[in-house]
């Protein structure tokens, strides 16, 4: 099915920056978003980014202005590029895309995660 594959965590000093990508492969019809989440110890998973095939960005408030996430529609891949990075912006990355099938099923995938690690 659609795979999401991630990759650019690490860990980083306050201050810094990092970038995350995730492509999608698959039988892909169309992608109707493509976004972050993360998930901090022992909080709930949250909406970090969002992208939409129309170009539309949503943000969590906690990263506005700091965080940008962008794509490349030829290689279906998603990326976030950090900056100003918090230590509250340690947590696991999950990379999540919404989309159709070749047959036209409506699909979701999750990325397994990514670990981002902000020292203080």
């Amino acid at each position: 099915q659609v795979q999401l594959v991630e990759s650019g965590g690490g860990l980083v000093q306050v201050g810094g920056s990092l970038r995350l990508s995730c492509a999608a492969s698959g039988s892909i019809l169309s992608i109707y978003d493509m976004g972050w989440y993360r998930q901090a110890p022992g909080k709930q998973r949250e909406l970090v980014a969002k992208l939409t095939s129309g170009g539309t960005t949503t943000y969590a408030d906690s990263v506005k202005g700091r965080f940008t996430i962008s794509r490349d529609n030829a290689k279906n891949t998603v990326y976030l590029q950090m900056n100003s990075l918090k230590p509250e912006d340690t947590a696991v990355y999950y990379c999540n895309t919404n989309g159709r099938t070749d047959w036209g099923s409506r699909f979701t995938s999750w990325g397994q995660g990514t670990q981002v690690t902000v020292s203080s």
